[in-house]
């Protein structure tokens, strides 16, 4: 099988169902971008720091596959793909709980950076944030499974916690935001 099937050469693409829609179209930018963000969270687990969330790190990167499934399924086809259900979304309210514990306080906003791997894990919260904004969008005007959104949403918020507790296991000072 060849990997280029010249299909997409007039600016389409099919659902999963077969409608042929615009590559432009907002179900395959939502999915797009939840792929971009797929590929920055396998950044994230390649990263030294991470060896020991690795496993954890590629349960997300699963769930955000399974999520690309369902944004890309027909409203209405027929087809039985995987979903997400809410202990997906337990599971990282609890692992931001446990970073809770471990990190200082957050006493004021904090730049992205300092490391290679914390500025990693920042540009892949932002395109989280980004994924939950066009998928928000989606429901406009598709139904779409709210815990796909919730997930989403729950996932910046780890990402977040992450980067603090990379900040902590690297040993590395969070960088205080300084008001004029």
């Amino acid at each position: 099988m060849k990997i280029y099937t010249k299909v997409g050469d007039k600016g389409t693409t099919s659902l999963i169902g077969g409608t042929k829609v615009s590559k432009a179209d907002l179900r395959i930018d939502s999915y797009g971008t939840v792929d971009e963000l797929n590929a920055h969270v396998g950044l994230l687990a390649d990263q030294p720091v991470n060896q020991n969330r690795i496993d954890f790190l590629r349960s997300i990167q699963n769930n955000l596959f399974i999520i690309g499934s369902i944004l890309a399924l027909e409203e209405d086809a027929k087809f039985k793909i995987p979903t997400l259900i809410p202990e997906d979304v337990e599971a990282l309210e609890k692992a931001i709980d446990e970073i809770d514990i471990q990190v200082e306080p957050l006493r004021n906003f904090i730049l992205p950076g300092g490391h290679q791997s914390i500025s990693f894990g920042q540009v892949a919260r932002c395109v989280c944030r980004r994924a939950e904004r066009l998928v928000i969008a989606l429901t406009n005007t598709t139904k779409v499974d709210e815990l796909v959104y919730q997930y989403l949403n729950r996932l910046s918020d780890y990402l977040f916690m992450l980067c603090r507790q990379m900040h902590k296991d690297l040993q590395i000072d969070e960088i205080a935001w300084k008001s004029r």
